[in-house]
């Protein structure tokens, strides 16, 4: 890793969280698709409540690319944007049926192609599915970055172009763990506990 500022906060979060693992339970690249796909403006935990008896009942793309959307929809229904999430979860499979013969791309182009998986989502699979480089950015990473002064945009790609430029490929993953992890224990979107940091002497939004 270069040495630079980012450099330091990998550093004192690593020695804070440590090796970091998904959140989302799945056994498959493909579970993994499915269960990324599921968590948008919704909890990990609340969509590892219901992956079990998802995967249950379709285990593999080509399971999953003939089920009933609505059928699907009653599994998740729990969740945030069920109906078109579980639209996207059967098209996403027929997609990998039908262009990769049910297999899980391993490309950020490929990945990205397929319904309900945008660029965030994408590199949460390479770098957890995979082990590839891939540094999402969520609320958190946006979040976080932004305080330290390490970066000053709020638009996800540049973000991660600034981090990709600036952190070792192989250590991308585990510092986007790091940032959310940091951003849901610590630096908070209200009321940061800025006290608490280990962050705080390099933060120039410090509450002092």
């Amino acid at each position: 890793m270069k040495k630079t500022g980012f450099d330091r906060i990998y550093r004192i979060l690593f020695a804070k969280y440590g090796e970091c693992i998904c959140p989302l339970v799945h056994d498959t690249p493909f579970h993994l698709v499915c269960a990324v796909m599921l968590s948008a403006q919704c909890r990990d935990d609340r969509v590892n409540e219901v992956t079990p008896e998802l995967f249950r009942r379709w285990p593999d793309p080509d399971a999953m690319a003939k089920a009933d959307p609505d059928e699907v929809a009653g599994v998740i229904q729990t969740l945030g944007l069920y109906r078109n999430k579980s639209r996207n979860l059967v098209a996403c499979a027929a997609a990998l049926v039908q262009e990769y013969g049910g297999v899980v791309p391993q490309s950020m182009e490929e990945l990205s192609r397929l319904p309900g998986i945008g660029r965030k989502s994408a590199n949460v699979v390479l770098g957890n599915a995979f082990g590839l480089p891939g540094f999402p950015v969520d609320t958190h990473v946006n979040r976080v970055l932004n305080r330290l002064g390490l970066v000053k945009t709020i638009v996800p790609e540049k973000i991660e172009k600034a981090v990709n430029t600036a952190v070792a490929p192989e250590l991308w993953s585990n510092f986007s763990h790091l940032l959310i992890l940091h951003g849901r224990d610590i630096c908070h979107a209200r009321n940061p506990e800025c006290a608490n940091c280990p962050l705080a002497e390099y933060c120039p939004s410090w509450k002092k």
